[in-house]
């Protein structure tokens, strides 16, 4: 038997729902269990808390995947992803396109899937469902009879968990696709695309907009596949730009913009925030600014810094609106939360002399559930503003 004993009242916050174990929560750990290995995890007084997987050269040294006394075997990895399938086709009955599982949120730490239709995309953040990857292809292959299933492990976050990063082919061999989300047509590449090959936690963000489209002049910055241009394009905006930093995606824009038979987008290679610092210069203005930035943190130590960040890039953006323009901003670090988020935000406004009216705040769409006691599985706001 694998123990750890949790320090005395370290489990209150499992209780409450929390997923992880800290190392500094371990008061004991009984059995000589390996990097990986399910474990049981109790309390200071021997009550029964969980099975989790450990991991001790890691920060979070357990990751729990159930309340009862289970194995991380098949038949478990098969019910999880089953009740995860099931709200999806709840969600989104008429599609085979959203996160199928989004780690603790659905029981299974550490484990991202994307579905894609018949291609799936797997992300592994933790060392115990690392080691069982090989299961996952089993039970999606099962379950879907997917055409391909891709790895896509290059993420800095696994060096946390002493994994090394990885992209490869785990079935099949084709990694280019096309999909069509909201009426709007992308091929995306799971091999080559960001993170997974698309980003979907916009999903029904991109739709917000379509209020405001109609006659407007349009840029889109951090544009990545240009979900957010070719919805404006597609819905009556005067014209679009389309910004990103890298000729990969503007490549993919391209593309699409070609899919939808659409005409009024320009795309530009360049640094969104130089771009804006240069339409500054230029005195240029737009009705619609959409700033969806890469994180500007992946560590509490970089809080103050990335608030810098998005106060720097909200502020500029602000100075290239028309009077009654739109302001649409999101944060995708779960580090900096929405009072932080709203407040770098507001001083941009004071700072630029103008007056905001928040239209509209959500997070992800619905495929990436939050659990309420772990903050760690919130992480994306978005907001949209009316510039007075």
């Amino acid at each position: 038997m694998k123990k750890i004993i949790l320090k005395k009242n370290e489990e209150f916050r499992i209780l409450k729902g929390h997923c992880w174990v800290f190392s500094n929560e371990i008061f004991k750990i009984e059995g000589e269990p390996n990097t990986g290995d399910v474990v049981e995890i109790y309390n200071s007084k021997n009550n029964f808390l969980g099975s989790g997987f450990y991991n001790p050269h890691s920060l979070i040294s357990v990751r729990l995947f159930s309340k009862k006394l289970k194995d991380f075997d098949k038949d478990l990895i098969l019910e999880k992803i089953k009740n995860a399938f099931e709200l999806r086709k709840l969600l989104f009955p008429k599609s085979n396109i959203y996160r199928l599982i989004y780690g603790e949120s659905d029981f299974l730490p550490g484990l991202i899937i994307d579905r894609f239709n018949n291609h799936f995309s797997i992300q592994t953040f933790s060392a115990g469902v690392d080691q069982k990857i090989n299961l996952i292809v089993e039970v999606l292959k099962e379950l879907f009879s997917p055409i391909s299933i891709i790895e896509r492990n290059e993420s800095q976050l696994r060096q946390l968990e002493g994994l090394e990063e990885r992209t490869r082919f785990l079935f099949g061999d084709s990694s280019i696709t096309e999909i069509e989300l909201e009426g709007i047509k992308y091929e995306i590449d799971l091999i080559n695309g960001q993170k997974t090959g698309f980003f979907l936690d916009q999903r029904l963000n991109r739709n917000s907009i379509i209020p405001f489209c109609n006659n407007s002049e349009v840029l889109d910055c951090f544009c990545n596949d240009g979900g957010f241009a070719l919805t404006a394009s597609k819905n009556r905006a005067s014209k679009v730009t389309a910004v990103d930093i890298s000729q990969n995606n503007i490549e993919r824009v391209n593309k699409n913009i070609i899919l939808n038979n659409l005409q009024n987008i320009e795309t530009i290679v360049a640094d969104c925030f130089d771009i804006l610092k240069k339409y500054i210069a230029e005195n240029k203005k737009f009705d619609i600014v959409i700033l969806d930035p890469p994180s500007f943190t992946k560590s509490k130590k970089n809080i103050k810094t990335a608030l810098k960040g998005y106060f720097e890039i909200n502020s500029t953006a602000l100075k290239i609106l028309k009077p009654n323009g739109i302001l649409v901003s999101a944060c995708c670090s779960h580090h900096i939360d929405k009072k932080m988020f709203l407040e770098a935000i507001n001083d941009s406004a004071i700072k630029t002399n103008v007056t905001l009216q928040q239209l509209f705040f959500s997070g992800p769409s619905s495929d990436h559930p939050e659990l309420i006691a772990m903050p760690e599985t919130n992480y994306l706001k978005f907001a949209i503003f009316r510039v007075l």
